[in-house]
């Protein structure tokens, strides 16, 4: 039974890629199909519950592999069929449950494709989203503030924000409804110190449909990451995709700090972006932002330096080829191309 199970996963693979070149299927049986009411179901079962049930699985499978290669470090490689198969073979499990409960989602159609927008986009067209964009960010901040000088300090706890998350996707726009959420099940991560080191603001376990958020992060930060999370869990595979569905449902909600997450996460990627094309170019927007706005800005660099460790660059080089081996060709570059979506979707908006 453990070779088949392990020799499973070549069959596995093939079909999987298989069926990824056939988007429209994915999307339309799976995506649209099967996923939303699997996904619906598990949100139910594990949602209520006031703790990660899917940390709890990962913190018990951990401890039973460091168990297991406890157990066999004496003679590991004279046993190496043996311990190869049962290796193989848990990924196999793996490698299954991860595609029928989640997995197929990165190769459903693209969203600037269901869209018809141009998710690419030139210096001039980038400029003008960020003088938008850096408009409202000082204006949302000077808002909440009284002083433009004064940090945000969103005054919630994180089950609040977990709350409030819902009201955004309750206004989402009509033409983005199929991401409509229903059934909340987002909770903090009981691996928030690992997922800072690892360099990560949340993630979606697969497995339980539970959206996991960094407890640890700087807060005013936490309603997007809440809101991108949340996107996994609509069945959006893209990390371009869930930020720009973050971004839109955060900036819909009509919380002002949900509304400030959302635009200073989306100022400060486009800046980013423009600093990649004209080194220097960023300069002359950067001494427009209100001092308060920047000491958020400060306050998410100082938090994730101080865990740049070696573990971080590494999780980092595994998540990219990760995500380039499902579909997301640019890997953890993704991140940052939710701008272009912002700006197509912008543009077209604009026109109707």
């Amino acid at each position: 039974m453990k070779k088949i199970i392990a020799f499973s996963l070549i069959i596995q693979i093939i079909v999987v890629k298989t069926i990824g070149l056939f988007p429209d299927f994915v999307e339309n049986w799976y995506s649209k199909g099967f996923y939303p009411k699997l996904a619906f179901v598990s949100r139910k079962v594990f949602g209520w519950l006031p703790f990660s049930v899917g940390d709890v699985i990962y913190f018990i499978l951990i401890l039973l592999l460091l168990r297991w290669i406890w157990k066999h470090r004496i003679g590991f490689f004279k046993e190496w069929k043996n311990n190869g198969l049962a290796i193989l073979s848990w990924v196999s499990v793996f490698y299954f449950f991860f595609h029928l409960l989640w997995g197929m989602n990165y190769y459903r159609i693209p969203l600037h494709e269901k869209l018809q927008i141009e998710k690419e986009y030139s210096v001039d067209q980038l400029k003008v989203f960020i003088e938008k964009t850096l408009v409202k960010t000082n204006a949302l901040q000077l808002q909440i503030t009284k002083n433009d000088s004064v940090a945000v300090v969103i005054p919630y706890s994180d089950e609040e924000i977990y709350n409030l998350a819902l009201k955004g996707y309750q206004n989402i726009p009509t033409d983005l409804e199929e991401f409509r959420y229903e059934v909340k099940s987002i909770k903090s991560s009981l691996f928030s110190y690992p997922l800072s080191y690892m360099g990560f603001g949340g993630y979606l376990n697969p497995f339980t449909n539970e959206a996991q958020v960094n407890y640890l992060k700087p807060k005013y930060t936490s309603p997007l990451t809440t809101c991108h999370e949340m996107a996994h869990q609509t069945g959006i595979g893209s990390e371009s995709e869930c930020n720009f569905i973050g971004f839109v449902t955060a900036s819909k909600n009509d919380d002002l700090y949900f509304q400030y997450s959302a635009y200073s996460f989306a100022l400060r990627y486009a800046l980013h972006n423009l600093e990649m094309m004209q080194e220097g170019s960023s300069d002359v927007y950067i001494k427009k932002i209100n001092k308060g706005v920047l000491k958020n800005f400060d306050e998410n660099k100082i938090f994730w330096n101080q865990y740049q460790t070696p573990i971080n660059t590494f999780f980092e080089y595994f998540y990219d080829n990760f995500l380039k081996a499902n579909q997301q060709k640019d890997g953890m570059e993704g991140y940052n191309k939710f701008v272009g979506l912002a700006i197509g979707y912008g543009e077209v908006i604009s026109k109707k």
